[in-house]
Formats: C-alpha cells, sequence, structure tokens
C-alpha cells in the first residue's frame, strides 16, 4: 500500500452493519508513502495506523 499526504483511507466496516469510515493522511511514518500513516477520523480521532486488506486508499484530488 502507498499513500501520502492528504489522501483519503476508506475503512470498510469489518461486522455487518459496521459503517465504513474515512480517515486523512496526515502523516506518512514509514518509507516511500508505505504505512504506518498518521490519520485524522472526520469525527477529529487521530491514530497511527497500518491499514489492512479491508482499507482502500483514495488519492487526494483537489477541487476546481
Amino acid at each position: 500500500m502507498q499513500a501520502s499526504v492528504g489522501d483519503r483511507l476508506l475503512v470498510h466496516g469489518r461486522v455487518v452493519g459496521q459503517q465504513d469510515r474515512t480517515a486523512e493522511v496526515i502523516e506518512v511514518l514509514g518509507a516511500d508513502g508505505s504505512p504506518p500513516y498518521r490519520v485524522r477520523f472526520e469525527d477529529g480521532h487521530e491514530t497511527v495506523m497500518s491499514p489492512g486488506p479491508d482499507t482502500v486508499v483514495r488519492p487526494f484530488a483537489p477541487e476546481g
């Protein structure tokens, strides 16, 4: 997995009824865009994570 600052991580729910979550990559801690990443979720919670196979990277796309 490769990500850059500003990319979004879409974390799919693992349990029936669990909502998908989106987090913004605010810091890349691994070499060459590799995990772990410091991320900020929509509710403002920040954490360091190494995404699993249930996560998809959505590249940053500036509006306009």
